[in-house]
C-alpha cells in the first residue's frame, strides 16, 4: 500500500517540525521547547542507529555504506560526499515517518530533523514547522565544540590529514546547505537565523508564538 501525501500529513497532525541548516539551534530549541511544555522529541540523528539496523542495503545502500577509517570516510570528493548526505536523509525517511506517525497518534511530538522545503509542503503545515538557519561557513569549527557531536570530532581528528579532512566536509556541508540557506530565507516559511545575538529564549519565544504554544516563562 502506498500512502498519499495527504493521508501522511493528516497522520502527522500532532508533529511539530523544527528543521533548518546546520548549526542553526535546532537541537537546543526543541529541548527547551519540550522542557517548558512537557513535550516529546523526536531526534533524528538519534534515531539513525536504531533505523539502520533494520534498513535493508537492497533499498538504502547509502544508510549500510561502510567506511573503514576516517581517511576513507572524507577522502571522497565534495560531490561524493554531498551526494551520500543527502541520499542518507532520504533513505531514513520513511523510517522517520512511520515513527512519527506511530509517536504522535496521542500525543504531540516535537520533531528535530531535516526537512526540505519541499518535503514540508508534501508532509505538514506551515503553522507546525519553522526553519532555524545559520549561515553555512565553519560548521566543522561549530560541531567540534557541542557536547553532543563529540562522536564526530574524535572521529574527523583521527584523519591522518585532519586540516585536509575539515576542509573536505566543510566544503561538503557548505555547498551542500548554501542554497538551501538561500532558499528558506526567501520562502514564506517562518525562519529564524542564528546569530552571535541570538539567545534561546528569544528564539523559543518566537517559535512558541509560531505554533500557538502558550509561553512558561518570561
Amino acid at each position: 500500500m502506498v500512502l498519499q501525501d495527504n493521508v501522511i500529513k493528516e497522520y502527522l497532525r500532532n508533529v511539530y517540525f523544527i528543521t533548518g541548516t546546520p548549526c542553526g539551534g535546532k537541537t537546543t530549541v526543541s529541548r527547551e521547547l519540550a522542557k517548558r511544555h512537557n513535550l516529546l522529541v523526536y531526534d533524528i540523528d538519534e534515531q539513525f542507529a536504531n533505523h539502520q539496523k533494520i534498513s535493508n542495503p537492497a533499498f538504502q545502500p547509502s544508510m549500510n555504506k561502510a567506511f573503514k577509517d576516517a581517511d576513507e570516510f572524507f577522502g571522497r570528493t565534495v560531490e561524493e560526499y554531498k551526494e551520500w548526505l543527502i541520499n542518507n536523509t532520504r533513505e531514513q525517511l520513511d523510517f522517520v515517518l512511520l515513527d512519527l506517525i506511530r509517536l504522535s497518534q496521542n500525543e504531540i511530538v516535537l520533531c528535530d530533523c531535516h526537512l526540505t522545503m519541499e518535503e514540508a509542503e508534501k508532509y505538514t503545515e506551515a503553522s507546525r514547522i519553522v526553519f532555524l538557519v545559520k549561515e553555512p561557513s565553519d560548521l566543522v569549527e561549530d560541531y567540534c565544540k557541542r557536547p553532543d557531536h563529540q562522536g564526530f570530532s574524535d572521529f574527523i581528528n583521527s584523519a591522518s590529514d585532519i586540516e585536509k579532512a575539515k576542509e573536505t566536509c566543510n566544503a561538503a556541508l557548505k555547498t551542500l546547505n548554501e542554497k538551501r540557506y538561500n532558499d528558506i530565507k526567501g520562502s514564506d516559511y517562518l525562519w529564524i537565523e542564528r546569530t552571535e545575538n541570538s539567545t534561546v529564549n528569544g528564539t523559543v519565544k518566537k517559535v512558541e508564538q509560531h505554533f500557538g504554544f502558550a509561553p512558561k516563562f518570561a
